[in-house]
Order: structure tokens, then sequence, then C-alpha cells
């Protein structure tokens, strides 16, 4: 796999082999350390109500609504319980927005699965640590942060240049769609349908 650093001048060269990207239909991503930094705000409101803040990367939003363009599932699976996180889940209409406490990232995910009547092997996961372990296991496309522990990377077929919370996501979601051949079209739909005309620009 790809697992050096993107070549100079702005090349992207990071890319999933065409055969691992297009066999994907739902790109799983895990919150902390990968959406986020891993860092947690944590404060109370006048009346004594938590409050918890994450930081989200604006990149990998975009990158997301990429892939859902290209007609792949996006959801989000997490081991903690944030408000945050559902807002942000909202904001990209993911709906598939799953978080339990006790981590049990399999479940959750079969049942997307069932739901959209997928196959384990069609998944991708974006992840970075120990509880994400037993999925990146499972499915057929583990990938894993910058930053991701020792044990997660052993796992991985596809390691990224960026650390959680910095465009890793964005860096997972472009290395798809390259590999796919489709990255290039949607960038050009996207600049088409921000022009003043509408028109080819």
């Amino acid at each position: 796999m790809n697992r050096g650093p993107n070549s100079p001048g702005g090349v992207f060269s990071n890319l999933l082999p065409r055969d691992l990207a297009e066999k994907v239909r739902l790109v799983v991503l895990d919150v902390d350390g990968v959406l986020t930094d891993s860092g947690v705000y944590l404060g109370a409101l006048p009346d004594g109500q938590p409050l918890e803040m994450k930081r989200f990367d604006i990149q990998d939003g975009l990158g997301i609504r990429f892939l859902q363009w290209g007609g792949i599932e996006v959801a989000i699976v997490s081991g903690r319980v944030s408000e945050a996180t559902a807002i942000r889940a909202r904001e990209l209409d993911i709906t598939e927005c799953h978080q339990d406490g006790g981590a049990q990232k399999i479940r959750a995910i079969q049942g997307i699965l069932d739901r959209l009547g997928l196959d384990w092997d069609q998944v991708a996961m974006l992840a970075d640590d120990l509880p994400d372990l037993a999925v990146l296991r499972k499915v057929g496309v583990p990938a894993v942060v910058a930053n991701a522990t020792p044990e997660a990377r052993e796992a991985a077929v596809w390691a990224g240049n960026r650390e959680g919370g910095h465009g890793a996501v964005r860096e997972f979601c472009e290395a798809i769609l390259r590999g796919r051949g489709d990255w290039s079209l949607l960038v050009e739909d996207y600049v088409k349908a921000r022009s003043d005309d509408g028109k080819e620009v």
C-alpha cells in the first residue's frame, strides 16, 4: 500500500488501489481521533448543565459530501456518546450515526449492513485506536489515520499521512474517489454548480 508522504508539488499520491476502491459501498468513520483530534472541551452552562464541544475539520466535511454524491454511504460509529457528534452528523446528512458507550461497534455496523443489504467486504473504515480493532479486522478496507496506534496500523491496508481531526477523513475520501476514477468529475460538477451562471467554467 502507499504509505509514504504525498509527492511534492501538490500531487496526490496516497491512492487506494482501484480493486479496493471500487468495492467500497459504505465508509464507516470513528469520531474521536478520526473526525476530531481526540480533544474534548468540557464545561457547563449557567444552569449547571454539562456542555461538551469538539473540533471538526471543515475540509473533512466536503470530502464526506463527495463520497455521498459519488453514491457511497457514510456512517459514523463512536464508542462515546456526544451531542456534538450528533450535530455534526445532522449537518452532513449522515443518518447512520451510532454512539454506544460500550463501544459495541460490530453490532452497530451489522445493523447498518442489514438495512443496506451490504456485506462486510464492501465496507471501508477509517480508525485510529484499540476500540476500532475488531472492526478493522472484519471490514474489506481497513484504514487508519497517520497517528493511529501500532495495533490499528498493523490491521490496516491503507494508512494516511494526515492526523485525526486535521484532514485525515478528507484524505481518505479523496483516496477512495481517486482510486475509483471519480474524483475529478465530482470536483468539476461541484465547481459548475457554484459558478455564476451554472455553465462550465
